[in-house]
């Protein structure tokens, strides 16, 4: 269901309704008693000090004081419930762009990491003023209300000046807020491109270093930051600029006020209590009225978070629901399949056979990786994938991801132990499960050169350990997982010889040995190691199958073969 900027904020405000009533009551109340402090003066000059009456000095200081205690309280306790409320909101509207990032089914979005990351802190944030905007807009209105009424009480002509020029200044000011909205939503953009390209150069920086590039990159970071810096000085400028104009306007309004009723106190129309009271409320309402005229950019700022927001929140799913066919076996087929740059390609795979696939232009694995991992749209490519004789489309999607894994050569570890690590596809697998992975992916030399084995401490991103280690892991990783149907992309590029060739023998023991328990497995790679331990190898080049055969047979006959893989 579509939502929009304005929807989510409306949205904000119904579900935050009961803190929010109270908190605007209760404001609300504090600016009646803000009003009524200048009114009570006046009055006590007037009855009290110009007549002497002691009793009734008494009287209105007592009145004075509750005004007092009652502003305090009120706004003690208001404010509490305001802020409450919008902290509230930033948390469920953070809470809802993860769920919607973290959904199984994906998100449609042209927004990277780091952009995903700021709309879902500060423009989440920003979003969530909606909650103060709202009680400070009708506290400032029922100050502004309340003076006009009494000053209309004092003098008509004084009421009417309030009434007529705050809705026309506000009217004026509010013609530069989808200017303001605009340059809001440039700078979020802004922000959020240079947060993103800070994400891709933390998470790559050993690239770049062993390729030099680090100069290159930051330079690009640079760039990045200063548009960044430019646009949030382009808002700032513009939010300034608004702020002092609306703030001048009032002040220009409340001196006015003050200056026609001196006026009229000399001519006598007003007593000296009176006079006292207009001087009083024309200082104390510059600050609604600048709260009233500086509302519309803060609403413009909310407005623009929240429409990035919406960006996340209305894309659609990128796969389907699926119609929940189960999926009975482990036969991988594609039929006809052109995604990217593969064309029409055909392939069988047998339940229980180790299948290499060897692709001459690296944009063909990468195709074929990413298609075979599920999460390609099915409109976004021709052709059929089934597994176990059901379209991957169409079966459930919980029973899809348990029985095809697809791990990338660059797979991501997360901040916590190994343990952790390694089980996180199926948290209750044995220890002996855990070992045979560790095994057979050598990820166990990893275990046993640390003095806490299991237990060791992981950074986020596997950032401690080496690109060798970090592979290692993430392999053993997918081998607890013991899907029916997993697919290798280059699992060994950081590994050494020796190594790469103990783990393609502990791959072809661990699922492959045992006839009865064997599962497939496909290896997209070009290592002649992992590719000997093969049953067949299938040769993809400008996209479509060109050549299939065992690995010897290959070596011996196909140049083109030979010169790849024995490079």
């Amino acid at each position: 269901m579509k939502t929009g900027g304005t929807a989510i904020l409306r949205r904000a405000l119904v579900r935050n309704r009961a803190r929010l009533g109270i908190g605007t009551v209760l404001v609300c109340a504090h600016q009646v008693a803000e009003t009524l402090v200048p009114i009570s003066i006046g009055v006590i000059v007037d009855r009290a000090v110009a007549t002497g009456d002691v009793y009734a000095l008494s009287v209105w200081l007592c009145v004075l004081a509750f005004l007092f205690l009652v502003l305090t309280v009120s706004w003690r306790y208001g404010a509490r419930f305001v802020v409450v409320a919008m902290q509230n909101e930033a948390h469920q509207l953070r809470m809802e762009v993860a769920h919607r990032i973290l959904d199984p089914r994906g998100v449609r979005t042209d927004l990277r990491a780091g952009e995903l990351l700021s709309v879902s802190t500060s423009d989440a944030d920003r979003a969530a003023w909606i909650a103060d905007i709202a009680p400070r807009a009708a506290a400032a209105l029922t100050a502004a209300i309340g003076s006009a009424i009494a000053l209309l009480v004092i003098d008509v002509p004084l009421g009417l000046v309030v009434l007529v020029g705050t809705p026309l200044i506000l009217g004026l000011l509010q013609l530069a807020a989808p200017l303001i909205t605009r340059r809001a939503t440039d700078q979020q953009a802004a922000v959020a491109r240079a947060s993103a390209m800070a994400t891709d150069l933390v998470s790559g920086l050993r690239p770049l270093r062993g390729i030099g590039a680090e100069r290159s990159a930051s330079q690009r970071y640079r760039t990045a930051s200063r548009e960044a810096l430019g646009a949030t000085l382009h808002t700032a400028k513009s939010s300034a600029v608004f702020a002092g104009v609306s703030m001048t306007v009032s002040a220009l309004l409340a001196v006015g006020v003050a200056g026609v009723a001196g006026w009229f106190a000399l001519e006598g129309r007003i007593t000296i209590g009176e006079l006292i009271t207009v001087v009083g409320l024309s200082q104390f309402f510059i600050e609604p009225l600048g709260v009233l005229a500086g509302l519309p950019g803060f609403l413009a700022l909310a407005r623009a978070s929240a429409d990035r927001l919406a960006l996340i929140l209305d894309a659609r799913p990128m796969l389907p629901i699926g119609s929940g066919h189960a999926l009975d076996g482990s036969e991988l087929s594609l039929t006809g399949v052109s995604y990217r740059s593969l064309r029409a390609v055909d392939l069988q795979v047998v339940p229980g056979e180790l299948l290499g696939i060897v692709a001459y232009r690296p944009q063909d694995a990468e195709a074929l990786a990413a298609l075979l991992s599920g999460q390609i749209p099915p409109d976004c490519y021709d052709g059929e994938l089934t597994v176990g004789g059901v379209r991957l489309s169409d079966a459930d999607l919980a029973q899809a991801r348990r029985a095809l894994l697809v791990e990338p050569h660059n797979g991501d570890l997360f901040s916590g132990t190994l343990a952790s690590n390694v089980t996180a596809g199926r948290p209750d697998a044995m220890p002996s499960e855990v070992r045979a992975a560790l095994t057979a992916s050598a990820a166990i030399d990893v275990v046993e050169a640390h003095p806490e084995g299991l237990d060791r401490e992981v950074a986020d991103r596997g950032s401690s350990l080496s690109g060798g280690q970090r592979q290692r892991v993430a392999l053993a990783r997918a081998l607890v997982a013991r899907s029916p149907v997993m697919v290798l992309h280059d699992p060994t590029t950081a590994v050494d010889a020796v190594t790469e060739h103990a783990i393609a023998r502990g791959i072809a023991d661990l699922r492959h040995r045992d006839i009865a328990t064997r599962q497939t497995t496909i290896l997209i790679t070009s290592s002649p190691a992992l590719l000997f331990v093969t049953d067949r190898v299938v040769v993809l080049d400008v996209g479509a199958v060109v050549a299939e055969g065992v690995h010897a047979q290959l070596t011996t006959e196909n140049a083109n073969y030979r010169r790849v893989v024995l490079r």
